[in-house]
């Protein structure tokens, strides 16, 4: 127990953090923990997930199973059944993931924030990809968050609400840490990042996106919905026409490890009571109030 205090203790030192997790080989990094985490041998889960545990408050309490056969099916795990409910009121949008909420707040010519004073544009988010060219004018005046999941949390996600996915849009890009530390430091670092912009539409007829964003050691997110890994080995299409129908809080897919989740909706939703920068959350509760 102490020396997993004095190593997290070494983590809060904001500049011994962005050194340990930017200035080093994140790619090169990011592909041999991706090979590592397949390994199936009880001595490397093992160690790799005490090794885990100096770093995080890993709790497996909630897991549908407590022996793992390799560290990526700990990363991936389920929950047992019951261990989260998903908020049934239709007035409400839920949160597609365990998550800490990060920097929320309106939509404005374009424009949301990583955090204080670090602003992006949706446009350079989205990417050139036609398919995302009307997105920043239809969100106008509408609502994003940002949905920080830490290494330790439950890593798959569910759908807000009762929602068709229609296009997956991948782009393909660099991992840096997504933690705070970075986000003050790095501009435009969502931007940076490998992604995958996610077009839902409610049963409404709301059109709204979900963009999951990869980060170093993670780079790899599994959606149901397409039939590939994405990752940083992935060199095919980056527009992927989907039609699946999904019942609010049926899972839709997972990171390999953590990583951020931003939600961007258009005008006609609020955050809903009690949602602030900051805040553990976890997935099921609601989100989002429709007004």
């Amino acid at each position: 127990m102490k020396i997993r205090q004095i190593f997290q203790k070494w983590m809060l030192q904001e500049d011994l953090n962005f050194l340990l997790t930017n200035r080093i080989p994140r790619i090169t990094l990011t592909r041999f923990m991706g090979w590592w985490s397949q390994i199936r041998h009880p001595w490397v889960v093992q160690a790799s997930m005490a090794v885990w545990r100096m770093f995080s408050d890993l709790d497996l309490s909630e897991a549908k199973t407590q022996k793992f056969d390799s560290l990526h099916a700990c990363f991936t795990r389920e929950l047992r059944p019951g261990a989260r409910v998903v908020n049934p009121d239709p007035a409400y949008m839920t949160s597609p993931c365990d998550a800490i909420v990060g920097a929320c707040g309106t939509i404005k010519q374009g424009q949301v924030f990583q955090a204080k004073g670090f602003p992006y544009q949706l446009e350079t988010l989205l990417g050139s990809s036609p398919r995302c060219q009307h997105w920043p004018a239809d969100l106008e005046g509408g609502t994003y968050l940002t949905l920080r999941l830490t290494s330790s949390m439950y890593h798959r996600f569910h759908a807000p609400d009762a929602v068709q996915l229609q296009h997956v849009t991948y782009i393909s890009g660099d991992t840096w840490n997504v933690n705070p530390v970075a986000l003050a430091r790095v501009q435009e670092l969502f931007c940076k990042n490998e992604r995958a912009v996610l077009h839902l539409q409610t049963q409404e007829g709301v059109p709204f996106l979900i963009v999951p964003v990869a980060a170093v050691l993670v780079a790899s997110m599994r959606f149901h919905a397409v039939d590939v890994l994405l990752n940083l080995r992935y060199k095919g299409p980056n527009e992927m026409a989907c039609d699946a129908h999904y019942a609010k809080g049926q899972e839709m897919g997972w990171f390999e490890h953590g990583s951020t989740i931003l939600v961007f909706v258009p005008k006609g939703f609020a955050l809903a009571q009690g949602i602030q920068q900051g805040q553990r959350i976890q997935m099921g509760q609601a989100l989002l109030s429709k007004l």
